[in-house]
């Protein structure tokens, strides 16, 4: 009896001294570097169909095949691929239907908090297959970091678009290196839209909003020379006033406006050419995101400025990408995921997309 006591009085001091020892250990090497191989997030996309695609390019104010000629892309939107994954609804049937309506581009939003929150590296799995499906199919991808506010003041219009400088600009510099070499992603839109949500987001000036996207530029094209950059106007990106004073400085580039409805009254087209479609004289210039009004969304309330504004873009030989082809945001395109069922507005630019849009 008296040995077992001895034995339970020694492990009553062993053990609780081992924890503190494993503890202590533990605790030391968690001040030192992790050098175990990490998986390098951003690595380049090794696919086999990287230039099935003819390379895109600027030349002048026009966008250019590797043959010198002249492309207008006439595109749709679609959602986030983060939710539309978690709708189960992310698949290359998805890319088809796009493909149906006549679309030559597809323009792909990425959130920021999605982005952070699924992680870089599962993101680019979804980006990944969106670019081979939508290279199977021939369509080019734009892919646009999809957030609104002042990147300057980094104040945003809603939770969802929360960002930093240093999260965009590693954002791009991932992208950048991950799609470097690869024909389809044709174009990376730098930010969404920008604004100041009249004065509730704070100050920034043209100038420091024109530095902000020349960093990146630079950034990019340390690892993409070829891939174009598009650098949007402020005013929720509609307003490219400032070019007549200060252009980007960076050759290569295109511009992007937003020209919904509401943005000015009528008459549309004298006010369009004054606040954007002035540029498109020296510069290319996409209209990467419009629609029909909100809460308004049939063609007795947008008919004439659907034909307007198509028949505006196309005659100043502007490319141009509807939003959106989903069936939950709006102004949604199509009803729902089981018929794939267009809205007045999908049925307008499905004609739209294939050219059927009488001037």
């Amino acid at each position: 009896m008296k040995v077992i006591l001895r034995l339970i009085a020694v492990v009553s001091i062993v053990l609780p001294c081992a924890r503190t020892m494993n503890a202590q250990q533990g605790s030391k090497m968690e001040e030192y570097y992790d050098w175990r191989p990490k998986r390098d997030v951003g690595r380049p996309f090794d696919s086999p169909n990287a230039k099935k695609l003819p390379l895109i390019q600027v030349r002048g104010n026009k966008f250019v095949d590797a043959r010198g000629n002249t492309i207008l892309f006439r595109g749709l939107a679609i959602a986030d691929p983060d939710k539309i994954e978690q709708e189960g609804q992310w698949s290359e049937n998805l890319f088809k239907k796009v493909k149906e309506m006549g679309a030559t581009i597809v323009r792909i939003p990425v959130h920021p908090v999605p982005w952070r929150m699924r992680t870089p590296a599962k993101y680019l799995q979804l980006l990944d297959q969106a670019v081979e499906w939508c290279t199977a199919l021939g369509m080019y991808v734009v892919i646009d970091w999809h957030s609104i506010g002042n990147l300057g003041m980094e104040l945003f219009q809603d939770p969802v678009y929360n960002t930093t400088r240093r999260e965009t600009y590693e954002f791009w510099r991932t992208i950048a290196r991950h799609f470097s070499g690869n024909n389809t992603v044709a174009f990376y839109e730098l930010f969404n839209e920008p604004t100041l949500f009249n004065g509730q987001l704070g100050r920034m000036s043209w100038s420091e909003w024109k530095k902000i996207n020349e960093d990146i530029i630079s950034l990019l094209r340390a690892y993409d020379s070829e891939t174009i950059p598009l650098v949007a106007g402020l005013d929720w990106a509609y307003d490219l006033t400032p070019l007549h004073i200060e252009p980007i400085e960076a050759e290569g580039i295109g511009y992007v406006t937003h020209p919904y409805p509401h943005k000015r009254e009528r008459p549309w087209e004298p006010k369009w050419e004054e606040d954007f479609g002035f540029a498109a004289s020296r510069y290319p210039v996409v209209a990467t995101e419009f629609g029909f009004s909100l809460g308004k969304e049939g063609m007795t309330e947008n008919g004439d400025y659907a034909k307007a504004i198509i028949n505006y873009l196309e005659g100043k030989g502007m490319s141009w990408i509807a939003w959106v082809f989903d069936p939950e945001w709006h102004p949604r395109l199509f009803e729902s995921w089981e018929t794939y069922t267009l809205t007045p507005s999908g049925e307008f630019f499905k004609q739209a997309l294939q050219g059927r849009i009488a001037r």
